[in-house]
């Protein structure tokens, strides 16, 4: 008999939660029985499931009993509250905060990449930063080809990556600024419409950010390969939706890219989108609401050896998150099978 196992998704009013339900529902997961857990100012809002609204119920620790899988998105303190409970009460939690991604003792996956990771987990299961993942979904299938040693790498990343007050926040400095009146700001240290921000999460006193630290040691954890190193400046753009990276790659072993795009056109969840004299590459616009990441503009990198130039744009909500957690989800059942 299949296995249709009884699923909670924390933090499910949230940008990220609600992708989740729609996602289970869109794949199709096989889900025995549906829990929406969010804090007490969430409780009685509903969402639509299988052509029917659910309710949202209050998180607590005794939330999990009966419970196989949740899906966690609500922020790293919530996860490291509430996660070893669920995890204590037979449930297997699948985390998109970066509360867990350097335990030891918990996987850090990306279906595509490392699903032989899985079986290993002890009740958690991270998932990566979402800049990580997308641009991962095209290094690494260079890497197992070529042999990656290090990167160099710019984010352009989406203001729906800090949430909804994000998105209203662009939204009214456009209707601002169209109109002529003064730019106010809250979320955002500074005005970022018509603007970019070289600044997404804190300052390390190694003068990197904390986000922009993320791609080297996830990468690393990710790939297996203690060696990778990425140098990387995260920057937030006025865009909706769908993150994009700049990436230059530097390989252990030579690679055309007539060959690399051999590699790229055969990797999952990858689309290449690579014509300039057509005008056609990768974009947020376009990413935005797909599932799979579009991967273009490759050339051969000419400051480095063997190196290889790319952009890649993705989901950030959807591969970059939501996603990736459901396709984690359905490898914990397939592996029930």
């Amino acid at each position: 008999m299949d296995w249709k196992p009884h699923v909670a998704v924390v933090g499910a009013t949230g940008a990220v939660g609600v992708e989740m339900v729609e996602t289970l529902e869109k794949r199709d997961f096989p889900v025995g029985k549906l829990t929406l857990l969010a804090s007490a100012r969430s409780v009685g809002r509903t969402l639509p499931f299988r052509g029917r609204d659910h309710a949202v119920t209050e998180l607590t620790r005794e939330s999990f009993r009966g419970i196989d899988i949740a899906l966690f998105s609500a922020g790293g303190s919530i996860s490291k509250e509430f996660a070893p409970a669920a995890a204590a009460a037979g449930c297997v939690v699948v985390d998109n905060s970066s509360a867990f991604r350097q335990d030891d003792s918990v996987p850090l996956v990306v279906p595509e990449i490392n699903p032989q990771d899985i079986p290993g987990h002890r009740g958690i299961i991270a998932n990566p930063n979402c800049t990580t993942i997308i641009t991962l979904m095209a290094l690494y299938p260079l890497h197992h080809a070529f042999g990656v040693t290090r990167v160099f790498a710019s984010s352009y990343q989406a203001v729906s990556g800090t949430g909804a007050k994000a998105i209203e926040e662009l939204q009214g400095q456009v209707r601002q600024i169209a109109s002529g009146q003064p730019v106010t700001r809250e979320v955002y240290p500074h005005q970022i419409a018509f603007n970019v921000l070289p600044h997404v999460d804190v300052f390390l006193d190694n003068g990197y950010t904390k986000e922009e630290m993320k791609m080297q040691v996830e990468g690393r954890k990710i790939m297996h390969h203690p060696a990778f190193r990425a140098s990387v400046t995260c920057v937030r753009v006025p865009v909706y939706r769908a993150h994009s990276i700049a990436v230059s790659a530097e390989f252990s072993k030579p690679l055309t890219v007539e060959a690399a795009k051999a590699v790229l056109a055969k990797a999952p969840g990858l689309q290449i989108v690579d014509d300039p004299a057509a005008r056609r590459y990768p974009m947020p616009l376009d990413t935005s609401g797909k599932y799979d990441c579009a991967v273009g503009r490759i050339r051969q990198d000419v400051a480095l050896e063997n190196g290889l130039c790319f952009w890649v744009s993705g989901d950030q909500l959807l591969k970059g998150a939501a996603l990736n957690a459901v396709q984690i989800a359905e490898e914990l059942v397939r592996l029930r099978r």
